[in-house]
């Protein structure tokens, strides 16, 4: 058998990690976007991840030009993508992209610290959700729904009682 090549494998990884993830997008099969904060939030930012043909040996292309930050000012944008950068430094040669979509969810408030909030955005935001906090809160309670698909893969890979087979996530060394 031979391996998948790197990007190839970390691809698979990222389908299968953000599945049914509204803030994930895959642009190609190389270009992948992750939007950190709800929707609805007026801290909220997207960055897009490009993977040249040498990654991860080299770093792969971060941006945020998305139409979606175009509220951010570019002092902030520059701050995220040189907290980011120094991220990329400490995993080259790894797969990074699931790490850098984590370490910016984990550091959203720091990053986005220096933005300052528009409060006409903030106002009619929450004017379309009603109140601002409710909303958000029940939200994260709801169990995630999965489609008919989802549930029959899930039903195929478990027996009657609902359990995953002995050994369903152990990882093939000797390949």
């Amino acid at each position: 058998t031979s391996a998948l090549p790197w990007p190839q494998m970390e691809l698979e990884a990222l389908r299968s990690i953000y599945e049914g993830d509204l803030c994930f997008r895959e642009l190609s099969p190389v270009s992948f976007q992750y939007r950190i904060g709800e929707s609805g939030d007026p801290k909220a930012f997207l960055i897009e991840v490009s993977w040249p043909e040498t990654y991860p040996q080299t770093a792969p292309v971060i941006s945020m030009d998305a139409f979606f930050n175009n509220t951010i000012s570019s002092a902030v944008k520059q701050s995220i993508l040189d907290k980011l950068m120094v991220e990329v430094e400490a995993n080259l040669g790894t797969a990074m992209t699931y790490t850098l979509f984590e370490y910016a969810k984990d550091n959203k408030e720091v990053f986005m610290e220096n933005q300052p909030v528009n409060t006409v955005t903030s106002v009619s935001s929450s004017i379309a959700i009603g109140t601002p906090d409710v909303p958000a809160s029940k939200k994260k309670e709801k169990k995630e729904q999965l489609s008919k698909t989802q549930k029959r893969k899930l039903a195929d890979k478990t027996d009657n009682k609902g359990e995953l087979p002995r050994g369903w996530n152990w990882v093939d060394v000797i390949k």
